[in-house]
């Protein structure tokens, strides 16, 4: 059995003896217990006081001896798990059923339990039932791996009650096929999961009354921005909810160095601040182009908010050649590098290497830069009509280097002040267009060979 399984049995348990489920902090006990974790450390990593964890642990273990009819210490419970004495044991018959999971587009029966964490104290309790609304969403046929993502996000949201991430990623990296994969992956720790995308960039009024809509009403939904934003994290507290806005980039300003809101979308500001800063339950993920300004800030001093930004598939995208049935497998990880382990733009490419190069990688890669495809040209187009004239400039420059290059020496060639420079760097830093390396404390700049050629192709000849 691994730890959610072992939660689950041990979440059954508890609940039987006293009609309550695991919270937050007991499930962080036993969750470190199986880890091998002292007290000291799970009270770090819970910010809690080490007596007070040390108090609630004694008394779950207390709880766990009588359901189980044995005696079950933080210092046999791995043990006991490991012999499976737990399981032969447990004589409870358990009153959390196969429960339906209700999506909005589709009804599953889920053939696995569904927990709902307790709330805080001055909440409500949770459903029994998991609310998917996922009729915004694109239909996902192919997931090529992502385990160390999957984990990374899946740690943070439910071992670290992160309530604010931000998924980062150029166009076609899969942020929107990760996050999907996500809901698979965690969706029995919550009440509620919602996607929406934001491609048509509506104001924070509407995506704040959508949202509202979802939830059982007690009162009218009111028009006022501050009590929309009031009463939705009212149901961050009441339950516990995974919220993914997508293309939360279609918000900012083009022509405006990143990150800078529309004229009337600036409240999204304000609701990502209030998500951060405000205690509650639940988990917002944004998936962006772009990274926001206030993410930046609020992650440097907020235990709540952090970032991961989708960079290769790797090895991995190797899947999605041989589903193109390419041949010349021994030169597949040379395509791979050259198109940075993107999803779609090896989805793009191959597409060409089957219609001109009879699927032959090889005779493909004779060629003596790299091919984008016309297709690849306007994904890519889409994403330098946003930049301001400082920034293209230095991006032409840079396609000029064979060499990395540093700000310094960027500076003595681009016409632009050094203010207009930094700004520039930064807010393609933002974008995620240019690749930096460190060497001996200094910072060096370059682009990968798609986006070189690319700005060749279009703004150099």
């Amino acid at each position: 059995m691994d730890i959610p399984d072992i939660l689950k049995v041990a979440d059954e348990v508890v609940f039987v003896k006293t009609g309550e489920h695991l919270d937050y902090l007991q499930e962080a006990i036993l969750r470190g217990t199986l880890q091998g974790q002292k007290y000291w450390k799970i009270a770090e990593e819970t910010h809690a006081s080490e007596g007070h964890v040390r108090d609630v642990g004694s008394k779950l273990w207390k709880i766990l001896s009588e359901g189980l009819g044995e005696e079950i210490t933080k210092a046999n419970f791995r043990a006991k798990i490991d012999k499976g004495s737990v399981y032969q044991n447990n004589n409870v018959s358990s009153p959390l059923v196969h429960q339906t999971i209700t999506v909005n587009n589709n009804v599953n029966i889920c053939p696995e339990t569904v927990r709902s964490p307790t709330s805080p104290s001055n909440s409500q309790q949770t459903s029994s039932q998991t609310y998917i609304d996922l009729s915004d969403a694109p239909e996902i046929f192919r997931f090529y791996d992502r385990t160390p993502q999957l984990a990374t996000l899946e740690n943070w949201i439910i071992c670290d009650r992160t309530r604010l991430i931000a998924l980062l990623g150029i166009n076609g990296i899969g942020k929107t096929t990760l996050s999907l994969r996500l809901i698979e992956q965690i969706k029995t720790h919550f009440d509620y999961i919602i996607y929406r995308s934001l491609r048509f960039s509506p104001t924070l009024n509407a995506t704040l009354t959508n949202l509202l809509q979802i939830f059982p009403q007690q009162a009218d939904i009111p028009q006022n921005i501050e009590t929309q934003i009031s009463q939705l994290l009212n149901y961050l507290r009441q339950y516990r909810c995974l919220i993914i806005l997508d293309d939360v980039q279609m918000l900012f300003c083009s022509g405006q160095l990143a990150g800078q809101y529309k004229t009337g979308y600036e409240d999204y500001q304000l609701f990502f601040k209030l998500i951060a800063e405000v205690n509650h339950n639940s988990c917002l993920l944004i998936d962006s182009w772009e990274k926001p300004r206030e993410v930046a800030k609020l992650e440097r001093g907020n235990n709540y908010v952090q970032t991961l930004v989708l960079c290769s598939l790797g090895l991995a995208a190797k899947e999605i050649l041989k589903d193109r049935k390419l041949s010349d497998e021994e030169t597949w990880e040379s395509l791979i590098d050259t198109y940075q382990g993107n999803p779609l733009w090896l989805e793009l490419t191959a597409s060409t290497i089957q219609d001109l190069f009879c699927g032959s990688v090889s005779d493909f890669l004779q060629c003596d830069e790299p091919i984008l495809d016309e297709s690849l040209q306007g994904q890519l187009d889409q994403q330098f009509q946003r930049l301001t004239q400082q920034e293209l400039a230095v991006m032409i420059q840079l396609a000029k280097e064979s060499e990395l290059v540093a700000l310094p020496d960027i500076l003595k060639i681009v016409q632009l002040s050094v203010s207009d420079l930094v700004n520039a760097m930064r807010s393609l830093g933002m974008r995620l267009l240019l690749d930096a390396k460190e060497e001996d404390k200094t910072t060096f700049f370059s682009l990968n060979t798609v986006m070189k050629e690319y700005v060749k192709n279009r703004y150099m000849r």
